[in-house]
């Protein structure tokens, strides 16, 4: 089962990070690959069990579901539940941690999944690089860094 791993340091509190990382449908606002995002039915945006179905720029489309998400520590984890990726199993979590002598945040965004041997490279570097560390950094853009 492939890890992925990213992080970046990102130039603001805790709390602004924070407030726009929880909103789970606000990934149109800060990653760059997002193009639409919608939550289904009736819930809200950081209830646990919501689904969002987004389309990306390149017009595919991605369903995930939050399954986790703690104002406590800054994290939310969510799965997969339908992409052009051939990946099952996946599950996914980012969490912040405050820098206190500067203000920052840590921020890392972890996944683990399953997916045929043979593509299993090719996915990594997708994830990896395009998704999370592209995601990252965009986010820290945002913030001023």
């Amino acid at each position: 089962m492939p890890t992925v791993y990213a992080s970046t340091l990102i130039p603001a509190s805790i709390e602004r990070v924070w407030t726009t990382i929880r909103d789970f449908n606000a990934l149109p606002t800060w990653h760059p690959l997002i193009a639409q995002s919608r939550i289904e039915g009736y819930k809200t945006v950081d209830q646990v069990g919501c689904i969002r179905a987004f389309r990306l720029k390149d017009g595919d489309s991605i369903r995930e579901q939050l399954l986790a998400l703690s104002d406590f520590e800054y994290s939310l984890t969510y799965s997969i539940l339908e992409s052009p990726m051939p990946v099952t199993n996946y599950l996914a979590r980012i969490q912040l941690m405050p820098l206190t002598d500067s203000n920052s945040t840590f921020a890392e965004w972890s996944a683990e999944f399953s997916c045929p041997s043979d593509q299993t490279t090719t996915l990594v570097e997708l994830v990896e690089k395009r998704v999370f560390q592209g995601g990252l950094t965009a986010l820290k853009e945002r913030f001023g860094g």
